[in-house]
């Protein structure tokens, strides 16, 4: 009777190898991944070696602190005069006030003590020409701690942004006869941007509860 029990045949695995490869190869090429997209920044040049310390320091009328917790939260205030205010930057009325009072701290059109002080620089025009300008020397410091959510630091981003490209269409207008920025040529932007740099500085993130 043993004798008479079939074998059973062993499966063949190298085909399923195969198959499986084949697979993976297909998932690999068929499969889209999503791109994470930076932020763009210009990063200041490094100080010269010989400048004192002392030197580099930002006046505190020149100094904007955005401060973000934990809960998403944002207090922006003026260095100099220490009034703070906070923003929902979840919500587009308050993200809108949070643009406007960067807006008016770096363009300080009143000349007001307590906000930013302003040097004349010299640009070159794309036709080779000179013209001076008004540039602000106001900085804004953003610092967060280090539980707040990427989308919130997003959002804080965007708005400070806005503000100093605001301002850059105002200069835009001012520089090229009411000409808005977007409609510039690239030489036309280099200049409005060598005009209103984009200075915004970020602090080493806080531990929670530190202050």
């Amino acid at each position: 009777m043993a004798g008479n029990k079939r074998k059973i045949q062993e499966i063949n695995a190298g085909s399923m190898a195969d198959i499986a490869f084949l697979l993976l190869i297909f998932f690999l090429v068929a499969t889209t991944m999503s791109n994470d997209k930076g932020i763009m920044r210009t990063l200041p040049p490094m100080p010269p070696e010989d400048q004192k310390l002392e030197d580099q320091k930002v006046k505190q009328r020149n100094l904007m602190l955005v401060f973000v917790n934990s809960r998403g939260d944002v207090m922006a205030s003026n260095g100099a005069d220490q009034q703070g205010q906070n923003f929902n930057i979840r919500d587009k009325a308050d993200a809108q006030r949070l643009t406007e009072k960067v807006q008016e701290f770096v363009l300080n059109l009143s000349n007001a003590e307590n906000l930013p002080e302003k040097k004349e620089v010299d640009l070159e025009m794309p036709d080779g020409s000179k013209t001076k300008y008004r540039e602000s020397l106001g900085v804004v410091s953003l610092q967060t701690t280090r539980d707040t959510d990427y989308e919130t630091y997003i959002l804080v981003q965007d708005a400070l942004t806005r503000a100093f490209s605001e301002v850059r269409n105002i200069a835009s207008m001012s520089l090229f006869t009411g000409r808005q920025f977007a409609d510039l040529s690239n030489d036309e932007k280099k200049v409005v941007i060598d005009a209103v740099p984009l200075k915004i500085s970020e602090a080493e993130p806080r531990q929670k509860g530190q202050k």
